[in-house]
């Protein structure tokens, strides 16, 4: 074996003090062969820079296969060298093989990279590269979160014999079109872009500059240069507000200096566009036969297409339909084994949230790859879901679970329900009179984000659940809120919202957010949802307003498991612009990423008879509290 981990810990010690990383190191040592920079060969000769982890014995063992466009060089510090370390050593202690890949492109690995891993080829071939090894018993799990889970049900589809199983934790931007949702990977939500990758491929993409290894270069000479040089530059940290603030949206990262080729080509595809269907992306006409353990958090940027994944699955005619099981963590992006006993997210605490992940993610590969008669799915609930403000894990067989109704609260006011001090009202009786509230929208002045459900933005947002009632002393938002309530509801599944509206611009954007308000006033975001007009008749066409005239929006469903007690209020935010957690319409009817200059849109929305706008809660009964 040309890498031995032993003497490299030795020589380091030389240098540096023993420390986390070069501690689990030692571990791993002790009880796996370890084989670092394997360059696995793909189908058009590219090959993939590969770290491999595997028991001690001569017995041939399942594999969990982790891949990612992230560092885990094993060479120096870093949290995700360090968690990947750790990953490794569990799952030898467990008697598997931990494999970990770097996307083409990345860091060690050749070729040139594009979000998602593609070409998909790529995960098929390394599929059939362990499955031939020796020491590997044919059976393949894949286990990551965010860019590590998000290729995981693409390459799924392709059906590779020893995929046996998934655990997908934060998988949002692998979704494309499904259900309800037509996200692109959380590229949009309801035609609108998030602003997300814009900071992200800022923070990731650099390959252009780092120096590269001459193709060929042998695994002794790899392992040599990755103990003082992991190929990892970083670029220089900005003020990610400041920078998405930038106008025109297609300049962003060319205006802080990033590598933008990936941005250039994506920033200009609408949402309908023919290259969402030819990269690393996941949509619904794909047939998904492989067993998944799916993890969402209440507070990622996409619970609501990932939940809505997971019923699609569930509903798929083939033979793992029934093997789809699912977490909802009150959580940011990828959190999900930071939960405490007092978990705070945001200003917002949501009690005790822990959950026995490892044990649950073991039993699951120890099914599917050892075939194991561990009682998983006699022993594990088909769907885990948290509470908030009941402050519980809460189980069910299906989502959204049984016996939930959906309960209409209709919007009403006298025409005057602009901020947190105007009249606007949700109740579940329907307005006699039609009304409307209108309001200024402002591109260059938008509403800016506070909190929310959303990830990898640096510090232009900060995630979680915040007080909202200062951002509601805008004008330019509407509020409508209901009475105290008499007695406490749960609230658990897909939140629809209609509302009928009218604007003087060709084309603007509605948002909607919804607010638990508690007895003293502090009121905690939940989820939120927009909608370009233009896009209001589908995805595939665009449609321009006339001044005016009304039209109804049905927005993209938010999702939630909250608990709203006695005397809390239902609340439910209405503007035009929620910034930067979405781009800024700027309201001409042009493309919106090339254009500097917004125009003012008077915006309008209509309550009553024959305008019912109206958000549909998903209340569970059995929950309901008698007084």
């Amino acid at each position: 074996m040309l890498n031995k981990l032993f003497f490299s810990l030795i020589a380091l010690c030389f240098f540096t003090p023993i420390n986390a990383q070069e501690d689990i190191l030692e571990k791993i040592n002790e009880i796996a062969i370890v084989d670092q920079k394997v360059m696995m060969p793909m189908r058009d000769g590219i090959r993939l820079c590969t770290d491999i982890y595997r028991p001690k014995t001569d017995e041939k063992v399942p594999i969990i296969f982790s891949r990612t466009p992230y560092n885990f060089n094993s060479w120096g510090d870093g949290e995700e060298r360090t968690r990947t370390a750790q990953r490794a050593y569990e799952a030898v202690k467990r008697g598997y093989a931990y494999v970990v890949q770097n996307e083409r492109g990345r860091y060690f690995s050749e070729g040139e990279w594009d979000i998602l891993g593609v070409p998909l080829t790529d995960g098929y071939d390394a599929f059939s590269w362990m499955k031939n090894q020796e020491w590997s018993n044919g059976k393949i799990g894949t286990l990551g979160c965010s860019s590590t889970a998000e290729w995981q049900m693409a390459v799924a589809a392709l059906d590779h014999p020893s995929h046996a199983c998934l655990v997908a934790q934060g998988y949002g931007a692998g979704v494309g079109d499904v259900g309800r949702f037509h996200e692109q990977g959380n590229w949009y939500r309801g035609g609108a872009e998030q602003m997300l990758f814009i900071s992200w491929l800022y923070g990731v993409e650099h390959d252009k500059f780092k120096p590269r290894i001459p193709q060929g270069a042998t695994q002794e000479d790899l392992q040599r240069i990755s103990r003082f040089y992991d190929l990892a530059p970083e670029n220089p940290r900005v003020d990610m507000l400041d920078a998405l603030s930038h106008l025109p949206i297609q300049d962003i990262i060319k205006n802080i200096n990033g590598k933008k080729e990936i941005f250039d080509k994506m920033i200009v595809r609408k949402p309908n566009d023919p290259d969402w269907y030819n990269g690393g992306i996941y949509h619904e006409t794909m047939d998904l036969d492989v067993p998944g353990f799916w993890f969402v958090s209440w507070y990622d940027v996409s619970s609501g297409p990932n939940l809505e994944l997971f019923n699609h699955l569930r509903n798929q005619d083939n033979d793992n339909a029934d093997n789809q099981y699912l977490v909802i963590a009150p959580t940011l992006h990828c959190r999900f084994t930071r939960a405490t006993e007092n978990t705070i997210v945001g200003e917002r605490n949501v009690g005790d949230a822990r959950l026995n992940y490892d044990e649950q993610i073991y039993m699951w590969f120890d099914l599917w790859m050892k075939s194991m008669d561990n009682e998983f799915k006699e022993k594990t609930p088909r769907v885990q879901y948290y509470t908030m403000g009941m402050n519980k894990w809460q189980s069910s067989d299906v989502w959204p679970p049984e016996n939930t109704d959906m309960v209409s609260y209709y919007l009403s006011s006298n025409g005057g329900a602009n901020s947190l001090h105007g009249d606007g009202t949700l109740s579940k009786s329907e307005s006699n009179e039609i009304k409307f509230d209108g309001f200024v929208y402002d591109p260059m002045n938008p509403v800016m984000s506070h909190g929310g459900n959303v990830c990898c933005t640096g510090n232009a947002i900060e995630g979680g659940a915040f007080d909202q009632r200062q951002m509601e002393t805008r004008n330019d938002i509407l509020v409508y809120t209901s009475e105290p309530l008499e007695q406490g509801v749960e609230v658990s599944g897909f939140i629809e919202t209609s509302i009928y509206v009218s604007s003087d611009v060709k084309d603007t954007d509605f948002t909607v957010k919804l607010i638990d308000v508690y007895p003293d006033g502090t009121a905690y975001n939940l989820d939120e949802t927009i909608q370009r007009a233009r896009y209001r008749e589908g995805y595939d066409k665009e449609v321009f307003m006339n001044s005016g005239e009304v039209y109804k929006l049905e927005m993209s469903p938010m999702s939630t498991s909250n608990y709203f007690d006695k005397g809390h209020r239902i609340r439910i935010e209405i503007s035009s612009s929620n910034f930067p957690r979405f781009a800024r319409n700027l309201n001409t009817g042009g493309d919106n990423y090339n254009e500097s200059e917004g125009i003012i849109a008077n915006n309008k929305i209509y309550h009553g008879p024959n305008y019912p706008s109206v958000v549909k809660l998903p209340i569970v009964t059995k929950n309901i509290e008698n007084e």
